[in-house]
């Protein structure tokens, strides 16, 4: 995820976070502060910090559970509303899902019961004043960590609760219906959220609507992707008709191409054919505002990390690849020369035609 950096690796996982973290962290400090002074200050950022160790456990509660039916978890990022878990790929056989999704919240449990077993209270009137100061710490940390097992098993995508009710619709539905019908739930949460949230003041209501929306969105049309790729090969998506670069071209040349062309990536092909690597317009376009010489070799801007496929490889196995970053999956022969190349726009575009 961009703007975000790592702070290691964690039980076989690269533990990340998001820049705009240190933002809430400054906005909680700086409010206390003003309400409480510096020891207010101190206490609502440290709290902070451990409920943020909670919502790591959380998320690592799902890729331990996913480890377990062979699905690897490359990296947790730590967000201002939350962490996110970048599985390889969900598990697609309903028991398997709900066992994934139920991890996290399941974790969430244990910390509270763990939390009051040492002493932490939870009377009912510590609902309406979560944010005080005035609950114990502890107490404060068990409340929240039961309202985060309780918020994330409603049943609305993207939350917990909701890909539980997509694996159980799964049960009498195809996957596809059943995350449409999920998502249109977590869309419709939102709405609700959103709406809260402007008419409390809370602007973190809005952001964890707007957040849910998308995501909600973003979930379904992967999922009908998905399921439309399955059906389709790497030649039937690949783009066959392109102008591409010599290892000889200066940037001048790469940005003639790109006045010249519709694209946004350039092949960069040696004399046999064979694919070196790809010039993309984002790079151009950065090494051209840092200064570098128009005479400079479009080599050295150009992007060697390129996975590249057969004519017969599942569209699906491609989606995988430009899901990783790649900016396009090159398409070879087994001889090496590379005889098209497929982008993340070409493949929307595929799926607009095919999945009528």
């Amino acid at each position: 995820m961009t703007w975000s950096f790592s702070l290691g690796r964690l039980l076989g996982s690269e533990l990340r976070v998001h820049v705009t973290f240190f933002l809430l962290l400054a906005w909680v400090g700086f409010a206390a502060y003003s309400d409480g002074g510096m020891p207010a200050a101190i206490e609502n950022v440290v709290f902070v910090l451990a409920l943020f160790a909670c919502v790591v456990a959380h998320e690592f509660g799902h890729a331990l559970m996913a480890r377990r039916y062979g699905i690897l978890t490359p990296d947790i990022t730590l967000l201002p509303i939350g962490g996110l878990a970048r599985l390889e790929r969900m598990p697609e056989k309903p028991l398997q899902e709900v066992m994934v999704a139920l991890a996290g919240p399941a974790v969430n449990v244990v910390i509270w019961a763990a939390l009051m077993i040492i002493g932490a209270g939870m009377p009912l009137e510590a609902l309406a004043r979560i944010d005080s100061t005035d609950l114990d710490f502890l107490s404060r940390l068990a409340l929240v960590n039961l309202f985060l097992a309780v918020f994330n098993m409603i049943p609305a995508f993207p939350m917990d609760g909701g890909r539980v009710f997509r694996a159980l619709l799964c049960l009498t539905m195809d996957r596809v219906t059943a995350t449409r019908t999920a998502a249109f739930a977590g869309q419709f949460v939102a709405f609700l959220l959103g709406f809260a949230g402007l008419s409390s003041g809370n602007p973190v209501l809005v952001l964890i609507a707007l957040f849910v929306f998308i995501a909600a969105n973003a979930e379904s049309q992967d999922v009908a992707m998905r399921a439309v790729a399955r059906r389709l090969l790497a030649r039937d998506a690949m783009i066959t008709s392109f102008e591409a670069l010599s290892p000889q071209d200066s940037l001048n040349t790469a940005a003639q191409a790109v006045i010249h062309t519709t694209q946004h990536e350039f092949p960069v092909l040696d004399g046999t054919g064979a694919l070196l690597g790809f010039v993309t317009r984002a790079r151009l376009f950065a090494a051209l505002a840092g200064d570098h010489p128009l005479s400079d070799p479009a080599t050295s801007v150009m992007d060697k990390d390129i996975p590249q496929v057969r004519l017969t490889t599942g569209l699906e196995t491609v989606l995988d690849a430009l899901h990783k970053g790649a900016p396009a999956v090159a398409v070879c022969a087994e001889s090496g020369q590379m005889l098209g190349y497929i982008t993340r726009e070409n493949v929307g575009e595929l799926m607009v035609i095919r999945g009528r």
